[in-house]
């Protein structure tokens, strides 16, 4: 005898027992819900909803940088750069005075460094008193050769009135010598007719002989003044050598000028002062160090004239134009906006420019795209930018 439970018998589910309860008589049948219904059913649910504005978020940020890569060039390594300026010394000696610290504003003409100038300026004396001394050396020799100008033209003027009394007496005695000499000629024939004696004869003869020997002594004191105006003229001359005596020390005096300019040129050098309105970015040296001529001695940069340098990939050099607007996305204000503008386009890529060359001698190429350096100037600057600075660079081509 089979003495096992059975097993209880199963409930229908409610589903089941409704489904085998057969509708009341005279009742509409139920309508059955629609497919379209529960696919939309089941969109409505809030996972699939999420999941849509996913979608719709990601198609819309799609299209926009679709959008912004065809009408933008875009340039993530992009740097702040400015023209650094090496303040060196021109003169050797100590530093005295450094008139300023690193990050400190100086205007145009401001005294950075002050070198020791003393020397400098001990020379600049020693110039000055060998001027004054060739100075007054030269005004002696102008008196002199004022004193010898105004003796030698007294000496010519004496000697050429001598030489002019000297030719009219030697005139005069050669137009009585001539008298004389017709009277001894007459004497002879009134001689020779027994019309004067001897003694009358001898008279006249010794007239003539008189005249002759004054003439000749006229002569010979002509001749010791035509020496004299000689001498005098000598003088004159000397006034050649006198002058060209002057012209030397004039030159002298020019030399030695130059040589003071140059030496007030080395006093002023040791004084450096900044060239242009700018920010001490670096110093190199203390007050007391000894620095030798072409030591550098700090860094500066105008801050008002920096810029951006973007290292543009060349196939998209093509897009660029001067003057395109540039947002520049400066990573050390991320909350700031700055625009610029293409103002200059490199000419070679920065390749040309590295210290180590690439050459291909074994044959094997490689092609990598070169980038070409864009300047980008600022045109709006809400806050300073530093040289060094990392930016991001966004071009509108367009």
């Amino acid at each position: 005898m089979d003495q096992s439970v059975p097993p209880p018998a199963l409930k229908p589910s409610s589903e089941s027992a409704s489904s085998s309860v057969a509708p009341a008589i005279g009742a509409l049948p139920r309508e059955r819900p629609s497919r379209t219904a529960g696919i939309i059913r089941i969109l409505l649910r809030p996972r699939f909803i999420v999941i849509g504005l996913l979608l719709l978020c990601a198609l819309m940020y799609g299209g926009r940088e679709l959008h912004l890569r065809l009408t933008h060039v875009y340039e993530y390594d992009a740097r702040v750069t400015a023209d650094i300026v090496t303040v060196s010394s021109r003169a050797e000696g100590w530093i005295v005075d450094l008139a300023v610290r690193e990050g400190q504003r100086v205007e145009a003409g401001q005294t950075l460094v002050r070198i020791d100038d003393r020397a400098a300026k001990l020379r600049v004396d020693g110039l000055k008193a060998q001027i004054e001394g060739v100075r007054v050396e030269r005004a002696r020799l102008r008196a002199e050769r004022k004193l010898d100008q105004n003796q030698a033209d007294a000496a010519m003027r004496t000697r050429t009135s001598i030489i002019t009394v000297r030719e009219k007496a030697l005139a005069a005695l050669r137009a009585d010598l001539d008298f004389a000499k017709l009277e001894l000629e007459r004497g002879r024939t009134l001689f020779a007719s027994k019309v004067i004696n001897e003694r009358q004869l001898q008279m006249a003869q010794t007239a003539v002989n008189k005249l002759e020997i004054q003439i000749l002594q006229l002569q010979a004191e002509h001749e010791q003044a035509e020496g004299s105006l000689g001498e005098a003229r000598v003088g004159h001359d000397r006034l050649g050598v006198v002058d060209a005596q002057i012209e030397a020390l004039t030159h002298q005096v020019a030399v030695l000028a130059a040589q003071m300019r140059q030496q007030q040129v080395d006093v002023e050098d040791r004084t450096i002062k900044s060239p242009i309105p700018a920010v001490i970015d670096r110093t190199f040296t203390l007050p007391g160090e000894y620095v030798a001529a072409g030591q550098r001695i700090l860094l500066l940069h105008n801050p008002d004239e920096v810029w951006v340098e973007a290292n543009i990939k060349e196939t998209q050099v093509s897009k660029l134009k001067l003057g395109q607007t540039v947002r520049v996305s400066v990573d050390a204000y991320p909350n700031e906006t700055f625009v610029g503008k293409v103002g200059r386009i490199g000419s070679a890529t920065t390749a040309r420019f590295a210290l180590l060359p690439t050459p291909n001698p074994s044959g094997n190429f490689t092609k990598i795209t070169q980038r070409v350096p864009v300047k980008i100037d600022m045109v709006q600057m809400p806050k300073p930018l530093t040289p060094g600075m990392m930016v991001e660079v966004e071009i509108d081509v367009r």
